[in-house]
């Protein structure tokens, strides 16, 4: 008799690796990981930015040689395809005794190894006036984004005089950028004199005299005034202060001085050298943590501490670093990593020319700037996923396809029953007992249930109770217990209720161990306390079951005050209303387009800023309304119908007044749907739709399915501007009047969507 054996050993244990940051080095292991993921690992990627700015083509953006687009690396997309979760958040203090991570504004992240990546900052931006005057050179993206101040601020001379720019320090980056800036002045044809304050004898110290002599030479040509053995003291919005008391006179003062350290690691404990930089091996592991790495410009080599603070060590560093990490985590032999003694050197002059040098030998010319430009392009080409409208960029067309599975059914409030299947499945049930105290019960659909608690007092008051229940949209435990969260409250801000209870409902996914499993539900509930406590309601209980996927939902309840009109308030719809929608379009689309890696990382940024904003604030505007619901699964078009109610009026909706979340038309525009959009899409039978708007992704928004969305409301036309004024200062920007309540039609048709 032939027997099969079973294999009863446990599974392998799923080990937690967290990136710290996605500077150089760390994208380079998630393409690693992109191309052959390590076994039993889930990575985090946990970033303050949701794009890295490559800061070899910083000067070169400054002097307008390239677009912004051109010189960011956005990690989310590359994440996604290495099968990393993303975190939004910037490391506070890292915890090595427990193994955590403390991020701002929600609960730490555990690990089992960690790797920080996350650059340096400059020295200082302590003193007097420095951080509220200066455009720091650090962090990156920050002064990329703010270079066109310097502009501004030309333009409001009208050239009475030339602008005064100051740059303070005398480094690589300082030559550059004093280039650069002159380059960019002259082609606006601003006058500007340019001063560049050096705390040395010698520009570039470190590089030898031969490049020394030539950048003075590029300088002088330039005009730029050389003031050295003097530091900034102080910083006025006008003028700086330096060390010898001496003015001058400053209109703008671009800070690029040496490197500095974060806090983050004198705040963790950890060993770090006399600056403050993180002590590490060859290995790249923190002294005295093996499974802590760290590289790049936040980290200091025992082995070799005179290692210069260059972008290039970074970049070397990424492979062994990948190698590493996979090795620690198999349990396998590390590489050491050796920083070459010498490496080439190339100074954007900003006219197209460069200086280039190595191993003492300097050089120039245009021909010097054509191979910069060809190395910093061929570096960014292989990172580059998605071009700037999100479409793909050709890295794409050199990596491996997606991981089977990956591009699955959408979760949130895209993953339910259908609206039609939902109503059909109801209307198959007997009519409920008769119960007087119940207001909205199963006999009257709406989004909440209410009912008398105290019938006997003038008018009564009313218990109103609301259940939203979905299966996680992204990755990340914490965020998806938020979101449930002001999901679930989203139907009482909608009524006007201040909601006082609530109770948890949690499906841990089948394939998570007791550990994780523990993990994974107080991530859950930690993130949905930060919502509840913060808005007043207790977090009472629950009940948690297994599933095949994480599953969270809260029922919430709240009391009315007496007297107050809790129903549809379909009655109080008429002629001439407006509607106004709180909140932009687009979570369905964006998420679903996430899950494939081809959204933009600040999309999905915008989108759960969104999310998390939630409907409080709008909820005493809600309850001013004639009438409101909350946009959810079913889309604006579903809810809209829902709110119409059958018949009596119908209502006109401008898609052009329709605000949308960045990236949201873009994909639609090229076909991305979420898998719910086209049972959504089935409302159009109930609409009168503008033949033009046929092609018109702004038709498709409004019937993609909302996760935590905004609200709907109904206005007398005279409360409008009050009711815009309210949500903007309550932080609703993108409030707008989106169409009408009009006659009922006679065609029947619930609405009638045009441009």
């Amino acid at each position: 008799m032939n027997t099969v054996a079973i294999d009863r050993s446990p599974a392998p244990k799923v080990r937690d690796l967290l990136l710290i940051g996605a500077g150089h080095a760390h994208v380079q292991v998630l393409r690693s990981f992109l191309m052959q993921r390590p076994s039993h690992c889930r990575v985090t990627l946990i970033i303050d930015r949701p794009v890295a700015v490559y800061s070899g083509m910083v000067p070169g953006y400054v002097a307008g040689q390239y677009r912004a687009e051109e010189l960011e690396i956005d990690p989310l997309p590359l994440a996604r395809r290495a099968g990393a979760r993303v975190v939004f958040g910037k490391a506070l203090r890292i915890d090595p005794a427990a193994r955590c991570v403390h991020v701002e504004g929600r609960s730490a992240l555990k690990y089992d190894v960690a790797s920080i990546n996350i650059g340096s900052t400059v020295m200082g931006l302590e003193l007097p006036g420095v951080s509220e005057h200066a455009l720091s050179t650090r962090p990156i993206g920050r002064f990329t984004a703010r270079v066109a101040q310097v502009d501004a601020l030309a333009a409001a001379l009208g050239g009475a005089r030339a602008l005064r720019l100051v740059i303070a320090g005398g480094g690589a980056g300082g030559v550059e950028l004093a280039c650069c800036f002159d380059a960019r002045l002259k082609a606006k044809g601003v006058r500007a004199h340019i001063t560049m304050v050096h705390a040395g004898t010698q520009l570039l110290p470190g590089y030898g005299n031969s490049i020394g002599d030539r950048v003075a030479r590029a300088l002088g040509s330039r005009g730029v005034q050389l003031v050295t053995q003097r530091k900034v003291a102080s910083a006025r919005a006008d003028s700086i202060t330096l060390d010898d008391g001496s003015v001058l006179d400053c209109d703008a003062l671009v800070w690029s001085t040496g490197a500095a350290s974060h806090s983050l690691f004198a705040d963790s404990g950890l060993p770090t050298d006399a600056r403050g930089f993180v002590l590490t091996r060859s290995t790249l592991q923190v002294v005295g943590h093996d499974d802590l790495f760290a590289v790049g410009d936040c980290a200091a080599l025992v082995d070799y501490p005179d290692t210069p603070k260059a972008g290039v060590y970074a970049v070397r560093e990424g492979p062994y670093l990948a190698d590493n990490l996979r090795a620690t985590l198999l349990r396998e032999a590390l590489r050491s990593y050796r920083p070459q003694p010498d490496f080439l050197t190339l100074l954007n002059l900003g006219d197209g020319t460069a200086i280039g040098v190595k191993k003492g030998f300097s050089f120039e010319g245009r021909w010097a700037m054509r191979w910069k430009d060809r190395i910093d392009r061929k570096f960014m080409r292989g990172f580059q996923l998605l071009e700037a409208d999100g479409s793909d960029g050709p890295a794409v067309r050199m990596l491996p396809a997606m991981p089977a599975g990956m591009d699955i059914v959408c979760g949130g409030c895209a993953a339910k029953l259908g609206q039609s299947a939902l109503e059909r499945a109801l209307a198959r049930l007997d009519a409920p007992p008769a119960a007087p105290e119940v207001v909205l019960g199963l006999d009257e659909a709406d989004d909440v249930a209410a009912y008398r608690i105290d019938a006997g007092a003038a008018g009564g008051s009313v218990m109103v109770v609301s259940v939203d229940f979905f299966r996680g949209f992204t990755d990340d435990p914490y965020l998806v217990g938020r979101i449930a969260a002001e999901n679930a409250l989203s139907d009482l801000d909608a009524k006007g209720v201040t909601p006082r209870w609530a109770q948890a409902l949690v499906a841990i996914p089948l394939a998570a161990d007791e550990e994780e499993g523990e993990e994974v539900l107080y991530q859950v509930l930690a993130g949905a306390r930060a919502v509840f406590d913060a808005r007043g309601v207790r977090l009472l209980g629950g009940h948690t079951s297994k599933s095949m996927d994480l599953e969270v939902g809260f029922s919430v309840q709240g009391v009315s005050a007496a007297g107050a009109v809790l129903a549809r308030r379909r009655g109080a719809l008429a002629v001439g209303q407006q509607l106004v929608l709180t909140r932009a379009l687009g979570t369905g689309v964006l998420f679903h387009a996430d899950m494939a890696g081809r959204a933009r990382g600040p999309w999905i940024e915008a989108a759960l800023a969104s999310m998390l904003r939630g409907n409080g604030a709008a909820r005493s505007v809600a309850g001013a309304a004639r009438a409101a619901t909350d946009i959810t699964g079913f889309g604006l078009a579903g809810h809209l119908v829902s709110m119409l109610g059958g018949g009596s009026v119908s209502a006109r909706i401008h898609v052009d007044a329709l605000p949308a979340l960045p990236g949201a038309l873009a994909l639609l525009a090229r076909g991305e749907r979420s898998t719910f959009h086209p049972e959504n899409a089935r409302m159009a039978r109930a609409l009168a739709v503008d033949p033009g708007l046929r092609d018109d992704p702004r038709l498709q928004l409004i019937y993609d399915p909302q996760t935590a969305g905004g609200l709907l409301l109904a206005f007398d036309a005279k409360d409008v501007p009050d009711a815009l004024a309210q949500l903007r200062a309550a932080g609703y920007g993108e409030a707008a009047v989106i169409g009408e309540i009009t006659a009922a039609r006679p065609d029947g048709a619930a609405a009638e969507i045009v441009r």
